[in-house]
């Protein structure tokens, strides 16, 4: 038993992941200091005034980054590929994210009806960039390779399948643009 424990903590320790199934680092997420010390050696980059709370998911911490101000809210998930080159997730200055987030930079395989998706594998990772500034409302949920631009809403509970240009707001599943920011233009699908 002793060795199965100090088994699990080498494995949190070392892990590329938080979250509340990662117990030994994730008492940390709650106490401001230890949570940022934890954050900046686990992330590829973490802002200054960035807070990762406790109850989040991050799996790929080596990258994911995450820029000034940003707030990663109980119940957000945030899977990067961790393998390859791409499969990184990108979160600008300032961006907004409400609670139950989740951004995933890569999917299951699928393509076979002979053999269960479970053993298909996964899709190559695809960058996923969320530009300066833009607000993911509650329950959004960002798919792979997936850009959101600059200033632009996302309605909450919207699923992102498509990238969202600068100064736009996207609501729905699968999200549309319905608005244009006063000043700005951007490209309306229909």
């Amino acid at each position: 038993m002793i060795f199965q424990i100090i088994k699990k903590i080498k494995f949190d320790l070392k892990a590329d992941r938080l979250g509340p199934d990662i117990p030994f680092t994730h008492w940390r997420l709650y106490f401001k200091k230890s949570m940022e010390k934890l954050c900046k050696k686990k992330f590829a980059i973490f802002g200054e005034g960035a807070e990762f709370r406790a109850g989040a998911y991050a799996d790929g911490c080596s990258k994911i980054f995450l820029g000034r101000g940003v707030v990663i809210r109980p119940g957000s998930i945030i899977f990067a590929e961790p393998s390859g080159e791409t499969g990184k997730i990108i979160i600008e200055d300032y961006c907004l994210l409400g609670s139950l987030v989740q951004i995933y930079a890569s999917n299951h395989n699928f393509d076979s009806v002979r053999k269960e998706i479970y053993f298909q594998g996964q899709q190559q990772g695809q960058d996923v960039v969320l530009k300066k500034g833009c607000w993911l409302g509650g329950g959004v949920i960002v798919l792979p390779g997936v850009v959101i631009g600059k200033n632009s809403v996302v309605g909450a509970g919207s699923v992102v399948t498509k990238s969202i240009p600068d100064f736009c707001v996207a609501v729905g599943n699968p999200a549309k643009i319905i608005k244009r920011l006063k000043g700005n233009t951007c490209d309306v699908e229909e």
